[in-house]
């Protein structure tokens, strides 16, 4: 009965969460059916395990959640997302239309902008783009999700994505870790997706192809409740408030624009590889921090830092772009909460499940998989992930759940955690992207097309390509180790 509760409790959480219910009254709620199959006590169960791990979700990450949509909304008053999309459009040209938007969403996003602040700039330069080569709207979305979602997300060293952060507590790891391997990943998904996308758009126009999409109602995706809801599952800005504050209408020069972005890798990196290591922290023993290690909390200190400096360098070369400041941090401030919550109340939901009797046949089941510790642990964020709709929300559950368990199986098999980090964020980026994502819906919201239009692409550009560099990263890893 315990295995039908979770079953049953993961499902209904799936069904309703798609349909735009909201995952903070839902995750509690499936969990308890969960616990009620398990005839496990309800009220504990939701006051001491869900909380409790929601709570430490939120402790250990919301820092990150809110500069990084401070950063993204900031970026956008400014007008510096537009000057680097506008920058990328002159450069590139209609010609090569579908590299210029998976350049610009890729440089945006590696930078520290926030996903759906990216999604609402590039989709009007895509759609101009895209106008004047001749090329069919329904490509749109799948070339901001290679740009935006894919490589910079999951692969690359260094980005300040949620999913790269989460990891580091569990492992003991960087935002750096396994750079070469990050690399490689990288150049194959980018590679594999600009190939597809140059096929696909050499088929279209052999069948003379173009347009087939009506104008992208943004107005209407920012207000659309249902795609709210999934949006915050699945990302870190809340698009309610992607109108609020004040954007310039003066651009900054690409200089100035690029700036702040290359604070955050820059000072990410030097906060990584010189400054933390040397750092005396052996205070973080004591009980009143927490008994914790740098190399918890390293890694999450990294990435605060370096988008604290940004923030703090885009406002004072901005200051005459951003005339409304106090509007725009509000509303870059407000936009954290909700998907913070959200993705705590996910994580919430898998302790509950984790802390059950029955869970031990699943956990038996992932570790049982055949090829190794890289293998199941792929498995394991590949699945959940696609379940919760929510890279960071299923990557958390599977770590919070089995992280001991894998570093022990590292330990074991000499396997470097660095490379477990990169296996799981990875791992973590490739079924996220099933029809019910959020982000998925969000797009195509933005762009003005449906799943039967755009969604094939958006499949092969986001989840085989993401698959193609797991199995490289797992076989390089496995037969030549971390680097």
């Amino acid at each position: 009965m315990g295995l039908l509760g979770i079953l049953i409790g993961l499902g209904l959480l799936v069904f309703f969460a798609f349909r735009g219910w909201t995952v903070l009254l839902l995750a509690p709620a499936a969990a308890l059916i969960a616990a009620a199959f398990a005839r496990e006590p309800l009220l504990a169960n939701w006051t001491q395990t869900f909380m409790g791990s929601a709570a430490q979700f939120l402790a250990q990450f919301f820092p990150i959640f809110l500069l990084g949509a401070l950063f993204g909304k900031l970026m956008e008053d400014s007008g510096s997302v537009a000057a680097i999309s506008g920058f990328m459009t002159k450069k590139l040209g209609a010609k090569r239309a579908i590299l210029a938007v998976v350049l610009a969403g890729a440089i945006v996003t590696y930078g520290g902008v926030s996903l759906f602040v990216a999604f609402f700039v590039l989709a009007p330069m895509a759609r101009a783009l895209f106008d004047d080569a001749g090329i069919p709207l329904r490509l749109m979305p799948a070339a901001i999700v290679l740009g935006t979602s894919t490589f910079t997300m999951s692969a690359l060293p260094g980005t300040p994505a949620i999913q790269n952060a989460i990891p580091m507590p569990f492992f003991g790891t960087t935002p750096f870790a396994a750079p070469g391997l990050g690399i490689i990943a990288s150049a194959i998904m980018l590679g594999f997706g600009l190939w597809w996308l140059r096929r696909a758009e050499t088929a279209a126009r052999r069948a003379d192809e173009s347009g087939g999409a009506p104008g992208a109602d943004v107005d209407a995706a920012v207000t659309n409740e249902r795609v709210r809801e999934l949006a915050t599952t699945a990302r870190e800005f809340d698009p309610a408030e992607i109108h609020r504050g004040h954007r310039s209408e003066a651009l900054p020069p690409i200089a100035l624009a690029a700036l702040p972005l290359i604070v955050v890798v820059s000072v990410n990196f030097l906060m990584s590889m010189l400054v933390l290591p040397r750092l005396n922290a052996a205070f973080l023993a004591d009980p009143r921090w927490g008994s914790t290690s740098l190399s918890a909390v390293g890694g999450v200190w990294a990435v605060v830092v370096a988008l604290f400096t940004a923030i703090l360098t885009l406002v004072l070369i901005n200051r005459k772009r951003l005339p409304a400041l106090r509007e725009s941090v509000d509303a870059g401030a407000n936009a954290s909460v909700l998907p913070a919550f959200s993705v705590a109340s996910l994580v919430g939901f898998g302790a509950v499940v984790a802390a059950l009797p029955a869970f031990a046949i699943v956990r038996d089941w992932v570790l049982s998989i055949g090829g190794g510790p890289l293998v199941s642990l792929a498995v394991a964020t590949n699945i959940l992930s696609a379940l919760t709709g929510s890279a960071s929300g299923g990557l958390t559950i599977a770590l919070d759940a089995l992280g001991p368990t894998y570093m022990a199986l590292a330990a074991q098999h000499g396997i470097d955690p660095a490379l477990l980090h990169r296996v799981a964020v990875i791992g973590s980026g490739t079924l996220d992207s099933l029809p019910h994502n959020g982000a998925v819906v969000s797009l195509l919201a933005v762009c003005g097309t449906t799943h039967r239009e755009s969604y094939f692409d958006i499949v092969m550009v986001a989840i085989v390509g993401a698959i193609i560099a797991l199995a490289a990263v797992i076989v390089l890893g496995s037969a030549f180790g971390t680097f």
